[in-house]
């Protein structure tokens, strides 16, 4: 009996951690898309979020993409614009609430959709594919998050199984950065961001049977058939 109690032990840390962290991160990401827990969303550790609640992040994104069919670049600088016309507590808080989402969406899962999307995908890239996810709205990235399989039905990334075509649009990191400058003539003050959570889901992303069994639609589009 006693040789069972290190396996027993681990078994009992292992389930309590996964429960533990599930629970946490499906109650971020719901935070961070929905504005659930009141307060419009803002963590308590972030100064100025509050002075832009989740409603008026995402309100933002969709006006930016209001006749800018489909291009990141203008939508971008029209969510640029916009937000410059804000007070500045609101650029700041446009800025905490983008890193809250993108810390909300920072998921194994995820991860390998772009994986395959992109036809491979960095640290750096992770994070542009999921500034460029921002950009699809809020219903699509609220999608995306629960179900990365889900992507496969947007057009733009069935045409890139065909085009080649990746998705990344750095440029969002710096939208704040840049309305703030354009309202003030000065930099964005230095602001505590969200923490990512540490990822220990990892499937073998350039291993095919792994990906149809994880993400069969989008591997249907970007794996090659099996022989």
């Amino acid at each position: 009996m006693a040789g069972l109690a290190g396996p027993v032990h681990q078994y009992w840390w292992r389930g309590w951690r996964d429960y533990w962290w599930r629970g946490w991160r499906d109650r971020s990401t719901s935070i961070a898309v929905t504005g659930g827990g009141g307060g419009g969303g803002c963590h308590s550790g972030l100064p100025d979020c509050r002075d832009m609640r989740t409603d008026d992040f995402w309100a933002l994104i969709d006006d930016a993409r209001t006749g800018a069919d489909g291009s990141t670049e203008a939508i971008t600088a029209r969510a640029v614009a916009l937000l410059a016309a804000r007070d500045v507590t609101e650029i700041a808080g446009f800025d905490q609430h983008l890193w809250r989402v993108l810390a909300a969406s920072y998921r194994a899962d995820l991860w390998g959709a772009a994986y395959l999307i992109n036809g491979g995908c960095s640290d750096d890239g992770f994070e542009y594919f999921r500034c460029w996810l921002v950009l699809q709205g809020r219903a699509t990235f609220a999608q995306a998050v629960k179900d990365p399989d889900s992507l496969a039905v947007l057009p733009a990334v069935a045409q890139a199984a065909v085009t080649g075509e990746e998705f990344e649009a750095e440029d969002v990191l710096q939208i704040a950065h840049d309305a703030y400058r354009k309202a003030t003539a000065s930099e964005l003050p230095d602001q505590q961001h969200a923490t990512y959570p540490e990822l220990d889901e990892f499937w073998d992303f350039d291993d095919e049977a792994s990906a149809r069994q994880q993400l069969p639609r989008l591997a249907a589009l970007f794996v090659e058939p099996p022989d």
